[in-house]
């Protein structure tokens, strides 16, 4: 009989979680910021959920955060027409970056010297960090807001989706666009896996992956929902999506089998994000909690014990309790 997925129930926040990322391995561990409409971005311990800080400055709903890579800085985009950038370990806020509208996407450089935006005016802002005072690089060209907005190929491209239903890859130093993906229907979310070189773009109830350098179609999943946001396993092993209907689902990326779905939430899910070791993967939700999934449900790993038959068996001669259906992380 297979395992039941127990996962890990983040509370805290009031309003709907919009955005999650992971920050990658770090000698502490790793971490994951999420996105909130009420306003207030927090940090956890990505392995077991555990709150470290709120992110507090904001005057508005919170659409896009991101960590760094070793999670030292935080970066978070929101309605009040800012991206702000934090110092990750004190709390600080470092920098507000003003805009002159609705901001929905930040995304970090691998050194960090630079943060890239998006959002509701169309234009795509790349900020030197080292020298805020001056003006930002800006490439304008979509005609709707810019929803998600990505580095690639070592900072030599740009990778952004837009409700003007295209994605567009640019090139980092002569701004000019290399390449647009044109859909039937606004795109909902995107994700660049460096390692794999493959971007993953969700829209309507598809999921869709394409060669990150000529942005070729390689395969398409289709789902029962609408899909909100999907991601890829570091090693190209599962893909895991939520949306309208409130459940995950989970595919074998090989053979796009169905694996596994289940009811996640109390409302639609808008994000959800493998983990950098990909143990485990995260959801955000219209419920207003985060939850952490198990990829390999049983496995010992983080706050999760297995206990094999056999010892249920020799140390428990009781009959044994119910598994609790979450655990308050």
């Amino acid at each position: 009989m297979a395992m039941r997925q127990t996962p890990l129930t983040c509370s805290g926040h009031t309003r709907p979680v919009v955005d999650l990322a992971f920050s990658g391995i770090t000698p502490f561990g790793y971490f994951l910021i999420s996105a909130c409409k009420d306003g207030k971005p927090m940090l956890r311990q990505g392995d077991t959920g555990d709150w470290i800080g709120t992110f507090v400055g904001h005057k508005g709903a919170v659409w896009g955060a991101t960590l760094n890579t070793d999670a030292t800085k935080a970066a978070t985009a929101a309605a009040d027409f800012t991206a702000k950038v934090w110092d990750a370990v004190s709390g600080a806020e470092v920098l507000t970056l003003a805009h002159k509208h609705i901001v929905k996407s930040v995304n970090f450089t691998k050194d960090s010297n630079c943060l890239l935006t998006g959002g509701n005016d169309k234009v795509l802002r790349i900020y030197d960090l080292s020298k805020p005072e001056e003006a930002p690089q800006e490439i304008p060209g979509h005609t709707a807001s810019i929803k998600k907005a990505l580095w690639c190929h070592d900072e030599q491209h740009i990778l952004s989706a837009s409700e003007d239903r295209t994605v567009r890859l640019w090139d980092r130093n002569t701004l000019e666009v290399v390449k647009t993906l044109s859909f039937d229907t606004s795109v909902s979310n995107m994700e660049y896996l460096a390692d794999g070189d493959v971007v993953l773009i969700t829209y309507g109830k598809t999921i869709a992956f394409y060669n990150a350098h000529s942005l070729d179609l390689i395969k398409t999943i289709d789902t029962p929902a609408n899909i909100h946001s999907a991601s890829l396993h570091p090693e190209k092993d599962f893909v895991v999506a939520g949306g309208d209907d409130f459940k995950l689902y989970k595919y074998d990326y090989s053979t796009m089998e169905e694996l596994e779905s289940y009811k996640g939430h109390f409302g639609p899910v808008h994000s959800v994000r493998f983990s950098p070791d990909g143990e485990l993967y995260a959801s955000g939700s219209e419920d207003g909690t985060l939850r952490l999934w198990q990829t390999a449900v049983g496995k010992t790993y983080g706050l999760w014990k297995c206990v094999l038959p056999e010892d249920l068996v020799s140390e428990n001669p009781e009959p044994l309790l119910p598994v609790p259906a979450e655990i308050k992380a």
